[in-house]
């Protein structure tokens, strides 16, 4: 059965290898792509998504989202993501438009256009959501599934000590969605709450050089492996244009992860939340109650989930707690590599 799937990204390198995978998947149809700024700037995110939209030969509309967070002033990565977003890799030009509604009315439409149907991913800042659940309070009653890459449960964070970069980035977005999005789906049985995978789970996925390597060769595609004595910014020569990109575009996330003290890997944060969204099976979760913290001076944006009910509140998410790496790197790499071989640019 094949899924229409709504994917909201700050496109960046993971979000790119995520939106890479669903366009490679034959259960999945992506029905709407919405820009939110994060990453980098949300126009950027624009032009990555329609960029890679002309290098995958894919038709989908792409929505432009808010250009700031709701309360707070925005902050960009470039150091991890490069200048562009896209690490080292130079996107195709293309004279693909936006679509001239906004990227909140791009999750209403998608989703009463899919009534029960739809399933969707967000692996940005949740902005875009936050004011789309405003507009149309029955939003997530019409979703089928949405899975949130966002938090760090018992665990460390990417940004400040214990928050997370995309709730970092919009934390009053995150807390306003756990709060509307859980009252909503009280009234739904329990797998109908939001999947939600932090860090905690999501620096399982780590690429490395090998796995880029096999990815290059189910791709029928010419490639040098990658080695952390290479020079940096050291340039693809793939022959498959699609997999010279990802790799440009992983070099620099390689490096930034090696400068981070933590080897010469690529967490994919994001790739895991479209693999999930097509198959909750591959993570193992808890119900629980999830909120965030909005003033305290050295924990704002820090995800708590009340593993012991101290609040005593209905459980308002599915929190991720288990994955098998090597599952998900099958699939990744055998979707993307078929995807990327049969791809025309004749």
């Amino acid at each position: 059965m094949t899924l229409p799937v709504f994917v909201d990204v700050d496109t960046g390198v993971d979000d790119a290898m995520a939106l890479v995978y669903l366009f490679a998947s034959d259960d999945a149809e992506v029905v709407g792509i919405a820009s939110t700024a994060g990453n980098v700037p949300v126009q950027r995110v624009c032009e990555n998504n329609l960029g890679l939209l002309e290098l995958c030969r894919m038709n989908v509309p792409v929505s432009k989202g808010s250009e700031r967070p709701l309360v707070v002033p925005l902050r960009t990565a470039e150091d991890t993501h490069g200048p562009k977003g896209m690490g080292y890799a130079q996107l195709p030009s293309t004279d693909r438009e936006l679509t001239t509604h906004d990227a909140a009315d791009a999750w209403i439409r998608a989703a009463r256009a899919y009534p029960g149907e739809l399933v969707a991913i967000a692996v940005g800042p949740l902005t875009n959501l936050a004011l789309a659940m405003r507009r149309e309070p029955a939003l997530p009653r019409l979703l089928r599934r949405l899975v949130i890459m966002g938090g760090a449960f018992d665990y460390r964070g990417n940004t400040t000590p214990v928050a997370e970069w995309n709730i970092s980035v919009d934390p009053e977005a995150a807390g306003e969605v756990f709060a509307v999005w859980g009252a909503a789906w009280g009234l739904k049985p329990p797998e109908h709450l939001p999947i939600v995978l932090g860090l905690n789970l999501t620096e399982h996925i780590a690429m490395t050089p090998m796995l880029l390597s096999r990815l290059a060769a189910a791709a029928e595609s010419s490639s040098i492996p990658m080695s952390v004595l290479d020079n940096r910014g050291t340039k693809s020569v793939a022959s498959n244009p699609l997999i010279a990109v990802l790799e440009d575009a992983m070099r620099f996330y390689f490096e930034f992860h090696f400068d981070q003290n933590e080897g010469y890997i690529a967490h994919l944060h994001d790739p895991l939340a479209a693999a999930v969204v097509l198959d909750p099976d591959l993570v193992r979760c808890r119900r629980v109650t999830v909120d965030v913290e909005l003033t305290g001076t050295l924990t704002k944006g820090m995800t708590i989930a009340d593993w012991s009910n101290r609040w005593g509140r209905e459980p308002n998410a599915l929190v991720g707690v288990g994955v098998e790496p090597e599952a998900f790197f099958e699939r990744f790499i055998a979707r993307v590599g078929a995807f990327a071989k049969k791809l025309d640019y004749s």
